[in-house]
């Protein structure tokens, strides 16, 4: 039995080492957190390959309890068995894939042990996939978040696995054989699906703290960079930012373009990647006239005609405002393994980070030039207030939940972006309109779960012409005056109906209503009180008659269970 032991041990080092590697393979990683079709069967594919390992590397065991040791067990006679760290695998597709994927690899994994052992226990077919579809069920129940079972409940699971597959063996190869090899594939393969899933927990939780570390970097770098680039996109601005970005990131150079010439170059290759000079890399041309980002992975790739030049690496994306490359941003390594997926997940989201601040500056710029005194009111709609709660809030949650800040920090960059292109345009699609209220009560849903519950009754085309802000306006006013001191039950109901000569616009809610003596006011002019000043409001009713008459204006409806505000905007 000690022999076997041994035996065995060696057999589950090699696993093990797999493991490893396979978890540092980032094509892994993405399956595991996919829940698609497609992800399950790479899994399974992966996992039975590991199995079929599993079975060759296993240890002969003759008719007489005599050990064989083989390199690769290709076939055995009938009346051998074999021990080996095929449970072990399937045990651990179980509880990574799921029921799904670990009784299929149960059943392959069986398959290929009748076949090695010239088409005889078929049991282990029926074994094999009952291992894993309970492993499956089992994790499935203990799995907390984006974290596997701990490293006891996992072995508990591979504990359980084993002993399953050891009541076939006892009824159709006997208890003799139990008896032999019970103690050391228990003991061995529970303490290998524990290390299994403790390497693979150990890997996404470092994975999730440099996700956090790397979100408040962000969140500091594009604080710095935001003056810079709402400055526009100019050689002085341009310098400024790659400084910033190459303090923050680890790349070995930094550089950003408009669609000919370099404005800046900051880092490896400085030389010769001069500001005021022309574009020289085949990989950023491509991507300034596509308008698409490119990963180069060889020096060859990044095409810099430049002898000698260090560059090795690159990540080029392009620099998007209102749907036009204005430019590219560039990041490089002077050596090829340097980049990777956390790399490149990193550049793809600051590009569109300072997409949105050149942007912003665009707008503010336009707002300077422009003499129509109703788009800067529009701009002051982006309340600071809002935007500072936002950002608060999401470094907030870095430290409680790393995806979550993520997902409010897209919310709040598409927030802006829609403010910005509202901006400059006097109707957008109502589809425009709707994402720019989701993203407003994203944010505020972040910030206080579970307050808020908005409705849409909408029964019109989604390419309907609206006002900009006609409906986050409204929203945002409820959100901010309709319910004052209840945490729960406050409805927002959003009401968009086509009717032959007009477009009707309802929200309602079921706060606390308006004072009398502010509704006859409401929508008419500044108001002073404690809770605002109505110039949202005011300056929405003033664009709705400017753009569709007098028929269009704000009519206001109130009372102590809730305000109703309503918009017809005729057919044109």
């Amino acid at each position: 039995m000690f022999s076997l032991f041994i035996l065995l041990l060696q057999r589950l080092g090699i696993i093990l080492v797999l493991a490893f590697l396979l978890v540092n393979v980032s094509f892994f990683r993405k399956l595991i957190a996919q829940k698609s079709l497609k992800a399950g069967i790479a899994l399974i594919a992966i996992f039975t390959i590991f199995t079929i390992i599993s079975n060759l590397t296993g240890v002969e065991i003759t008719r007489n309890n005599s050990l064989v040791q083989a390199p690769f067990l290709t076939g055995l006679p009938q009346s051998d068995s074999i021990a080996n760290t095929r449970t072990l695998v399937i045990t651990v597709a179980g509880i990574i894939g799921g029921p799904l994927v670990g009784s299929v690899v149960g059943f392959l994994g069986g398959l290929h042990r009748v076949i090695q052992g010239n088409f005889s226990d078929y049991f282990y077919i029926v074994s094999s996939t009952l291992v894993g579809l309970v492993s499956g069920l089992l994790a499935k129940k203990l799995k907390h978040n984006t974290s596997y079972p701990s490293p006891g409940m996992s072995a508990a699971l591979g504990l359980l696995a084993e002993s399953l597959q050891m009541v076939f063996i006892g009824i159709f190869s006997g208890l003799a054989l139990v008896k032999l090899i019970i103690i050391p594939m228990i003991l061995l393969n529970s303490i290998g699906v524990s290390v299994f899933i403790s390497i693979l927990n150990a890997y996404l939780s470092n994975e999730q703290q440099l996700k956090a570390v790397q979100t408040h970097d962000v969140l500091n770098l594009t604080n710095r960079t935001l003056p810079y680039f709402r400055q526009g996109l100019n050689i002085n601005s341009a310098q400024q930012a790659c400084r910033i970005i190459r303090q923050y990131t680890n790349f070995d150079a930094v550089g950003i373009t408009d669609r000919v010439n370099v404005l800046a170059h900051v880092g490896a290759g400085e030389d010769h990647h001069l500001a005021g000079q022309a574009v020289l890399t085949d990989l950023s041309k491509h991507v300034i006239a596509s308008g698409t980002a490119r990963f180069a992975y060889h020096q060859a790739e990044i095409g810099c005609p430049h002898a000698g030049c260090p560059l090795a690496s690159a990540i080029v994306l392009p620099l998007i405002v209102n749907d036009k490359t204005i430019g590219a941003l560039k990041m490089y390594f002077t050596k090829a393994e340097r980049l990777t997926s956390v790399e490149e997940n990193l550049a793809q989201g600051l590009a569109s980070i300072f997409s949105s601040q050149l942007a912003l500056g665009m707008a503010e710029e336009q707002s300077k030039l422009a003499s129509d005194a109703e788009i800067k009111s529009l701009q002051a709609q982006i309340n600071p207030h809002f935007f500072f709660n936002a950002i608060n809030t999401v470094s907030a949650l870095m430290r409680t939940n790393v995806d979550q800040a993520r997902t409010a920090l897209l919310q709040l960059s598409t927030f802006f972006r829609s403010s910005l292109q509202g901006v400059t345009e006097t109707q957008i699609p109502l589809k425009q309109e709707k994402e720019h209220v989701n993203s407003y009560m994203s944010l505020e849903q972040t910030r206080f779960p579970d307050k808020y519950t908005v409705i849409y009754a909408i029964d019109a085309a989604p390419e309907v012409q609206v006002p900009p802000f006609c409906l986050q306006v409204l929203v945002e006013n409820s959100v901010r005056h309709a319910f004052p001191n209840r945490r729960k039950g406050n409805i927002i109901k959003i009401t968009v109906k086509q009717h032959p000569t007009a477009l009707n616009i309802i929200v309602a809610d079921n706060g606390i209503g308006i004072k009398k003596e502010l509704l006859a006011r409401l929508g008419q002019e500044t108001i002073t009180s404690s809770t605002g000043t109505g110039t949202a409001l005011a300056n929405l009713n003033r664009r709705l008659i400017g753009l569709y008459g007098n028929e269009s204006h704000l009519q206001i409806k109130s009372s102590a269970a809730g305000t109703t505000i309503k918009i017809v905007i005729p057919n044109l």
